[in-house]
């Protein structure tokens, strides 16, 4: 197989709150990089991306009030690693192929970055979800 990926482009975070979580960050030198909503079953979250040199930390926000309490994830404090890729479409064929378990049944576009971004997840051995993302 011949998977082509650049670097870890982020790890995300599940936070309670955006503007404290920033702060925090911004204290150990991390620079916010990136600000947007986003919509999660009839609410609306809030994301930050978070950088330092080429650490990058994605800060999110469940929408509020009742969604953040009543549909915690389950994926704990670190909720996924993300890599850095040049063709999404191609990545996402690829891992089908070999037959790795793809979360969803397309990627996925999300209005992060200036243009946007395409991103898709694959669940390792024990749960962890590993993010292939295309900033566009």
């Amino acid at each position: 197989m011949n998977l082509k990926i650049n670097r870890l482009q982020h790890i995300g975070l599940p936070i309670t709150n955006l503007q404290t979580s920033q702060a925090f960050y911004e204290k150990l030198g991390f620079g916010a990089v990136m600000q947007a909503g986003f919509a999660y079953e009839g609410g609306q979250g809030q994301v930050a991306m978070m950088q330092r040199g080429d650490i990058v930390i994605e800060l999110y926000q469940m929408p509020e009030p009742e969604l953040s309490r009543v549909k915690q994830r389950p994926d704990g404090r670190i909720d996924h690693l993300a890599f850095d890729v040049d063709d999404i479409e191609e990545t996402y064929a690829l891992l089908k192929k070999e037959g790795f378990p793809i979360v969803e049944a397309q990627p996925l576009f999300l209005n992060f970055w200036a243009r946007g971004c395409r991103y898709f997840n694959v669940l390792g051995p024990d749960g962890e979800r590993l993010e292939f993302c295309q900033i566009l």
